[in-house]
């Protein structure tokens, strides 16, 4: 496979690569927080030429990072960023992890320190056919974009889209831009009832 069919294939996968890649400028520096097999950052620095780390504590990951070339420090993100000083980077990314993570505020806070700014991905919890789980079924929904079982799911808080903005409100956290995905189509109509992924551009109020 060539590393032009590689990337396609991974466009596909993370339709929400391409809309961060638009906010980042050429040349700026990046951290990847939960960066993963790294493959997000190794698409902006073929694509945006930036310069950055991914933070990952898996140590497959890691590995994969390293075999994707790119520079991955393993640290737990639940501990915080007092490794990083205030404005050490021009973007700091948390792509489809914020749902994972349990000390939300805290994390958020500090990618916006470390960060000039900051740009988060996460599924809609509010996108209409999860919503038509819980109310018809009585369960936990499942789908492409929340594949887990309830016992079995990584996620410790499902949001929604307008749960979100009102938590940049309350934060005096100022949305720059924001992007609403389903099936990598843009959505602008009613984006919390038919967007199924969410990614935002946002910073210090």
């Amino acid at each position: 496979m060539t590393g032009k069919e590689k990337q396609q294939l991974t466009l596909a996968a993370r339709p929400d690569f391409r809309a961060i890649a638009d906010w980042v400028k050429p040349g700026s520096t990046v951290l990847d927080l939960g960066c993963g097999d790294g493959l997000l950052l190794q698409y902006l620095q073929e694509n945006r030429q930036v310069r950055g780390y991914g933070v990952e504590i898996s140590d497959a990951s890691i590995v994969a990072c390293v075999n994707n070339g790119v520079n991955v420090i393993q640290s737990d993100l639940e501990r915080g960023l007092a490794g990083f000083d205030a404005g050490s980077f021009d973007y700091v990314i948390l792509s489809q992890t914020l749902q994972a993570v349990r000390h939300t505020e805290e994390i958020v806070m500090e990618m916006l320190r470390v960060g000039r700014a900051a740009i988060v991905t996460f599924p809609n919890f509010g996108y209409w056919p999860q919503r038509l789980q819980v109310l018809l079924e009585g369960r936990m929904p499942v789908s492409e974009a929340l594949p887990y079982q309830w016992y079995d799911t990584p996620n410790v808080h499902l949001f929604t889209i307008d749960d979100f903005e009102m938590f940049c409100r309350t934060h005096s956290i100022r949305i720059m831009e924001r992007v609403v995905m389903r099936d990598g189509e843009r959505i602008a109509y009613a984006p919390n009832l038919r967007g199924s992924l969410a990614v935002y551009r946002i910073e210090k109020g």
